[in-house]
């Protein structure tokens, strides 16, 4: 599968040399007509200057035509310049937008530019490389830009992250109908864990979308996926996840296909998140079944994706299943031990409150895998829930203890 972008959206992604390294730095997203838009933000007190400057984009309800997203600074903790930062960086975008006479000549304000940023904290953004860049990125950008703007925006990431979906309707003679497309980009690799989206993501649709329908389905997708992944429990200051829907396939699907095809895409780049997580060599799945509700089993399965101890079981590949009965013990819910069924793979290693007469070699084994399954039935209802993570090796402690170097 080759991802492009929606019909009506163009991307790009250049070097604006705002990472030391030189490589693509700043990736622009641009309609061609307003998009409907709906975002969820980081829960972090601490909120990065373009969080707060998008948090007011969304509450008054703009019209947004373009996104820009630079990597190496995450502008935060920059105060009153920081946020003066952010404007100026809106407004170059519009201003260089507006040259290209999108939709007869219209001209883009400020206020229709969402901005984002990630890297290091603490920094002012570099102003005089984001004004030579954005006329970069506005020159470079292309219906085939999907995969460049998702470059652009990596930081600890080792591969791109995109990811796509679409629906159909077939004319009354059954020949080829209108189609809407979803198509996405995130980056993360660490800083990762549930408390909105964990990272910065952009999905954009050419479905026809009521502002209402889009926040509630973003609602949703976002607590089936984004909000279900964790590399290593922290939260940014930067975490964004936003949905711009331009209308331009003149397709209305009804709002459970826009669920459905918003969470297909959300999930999926919600998996390779915590697949790229950073140092990772397994990528775990764990499934969390027999709760109360979907809540319980939810909290059960994020208490386990964020314990080191597990995690570092994984990396070593020891069916420590010990470390994952104890999380779910203390994860604030009111599991019963007695009650309880584990299995790594395919081989159950825990039942009732004891372990089971299992091969050690068989569980060994069932840690191998670079894709590892873990089920817990907590045997308590019919509720379930499934998230994701990935183990704590050593090149994780490497990255993260020479970030800033």
């Amino acid at each position: 599968m080759n991802p492009t972008l929606p019909k009506g959206f163009r991307a790009s992604g250049v070097a604006a040399g705002i990472k030391k390294n030189g490589k693509s730095d700043l990736a622009l997203i641009v309609s061609e007509m307003d998009c409907v838009a709906a975002a969820v933000f980081t829960t972090n007190k601490v909120k990065a200057a373009p969080v707060i400057y998008d948090q007011k984009l969304i509450a008054d309800g703009n019209k947004l035509r373009a996104v820009v997203i630079n990597a190496g600074c995450a502008n935060a903790c920059t105060g009153e310049e920081g946020l003066r930062n952010c404007e100026e960086t809106a407004q170059l975008v519009a201003d260089a937008i507006s040259g290209l006479h999108l939709e007869g000549g219209v001209q883009m304000a400020a206020n229709n530019v969402f901005v984002m940023s990630t890297g290091v904290i603490g920094v002012q953004l570099p102003m005089d490389k984001l004004r030579n860049g954005i006329p970069l990125a506005v020159s470079a950008l292309s219906e085939e830009g999907l995969y460049a703007a998702a470059h652009a925006i990596m930081t600890t990431d080792t591969v791109p992250k995109v990811a796509a979906d679409d629906i159909a309707v077939p004319k009354p003679d059954k020949g080829p109908g209108k189609v809407a497309h979803f198509a996405g980009i995130a980056k993360g690799s660490g800083m990762i864990h549930p408390n909105m989206a964990t990272m910065l993501s952009v999905v954009m649709t050419d479905a026809v979308v009521s502002p209402d329908t889009l926040k509630k389905c973003l609602d949703v997708a976002v607590r089936k996926s984004f909000n279900r992944i964790s590399v290593d429990g922290d939260t940014s200051t930067n975490d964004t996840l936003l949905v711009i829907a331009n209308g331009a396939s003149g397709l209305q699907p009804d709002p459970l296909e826009v669920e459905i095809l918003l969470t297909s895409v959300c999930m999926d780049l919600a998996k390779q998140t915590a697949r790229d997580g950073e140092g990772a060599t397994k990528f775990i799945t764990i499934e969390v079944t027999g709760a109360r509700d979907e809540k319980m089993a939810e909290t059960v399965g994020r208490t386990i994706a964020k314990s080191p101890l597990v995690k570092t079981a994984f990396y070593g590949e020891d069916a420590n299943w010990g470390r994952i009965v104890a999380a779910a013990g203390y994860s604030g819910e009111e599991v019963a031990p007695d009650k309880l069924s584990l299995w790594f793979g395919g081989v159950h290693v825990f039942a009732n409150g004891t372990p089971t007469q299992y091969p050690e070699e068989a569980a060994t084994a069932a840690m191998k895998s670079r894709d590892v399954s873990v089920k817990l039935d907590l045997g308590m209802g019919n509720a379930s829930a499934t998230v994701w993570t990935c183990d704590f090796s050593h090149e994780y402690v490497t990255i993260n203890g020479k970030y800033r170097t």
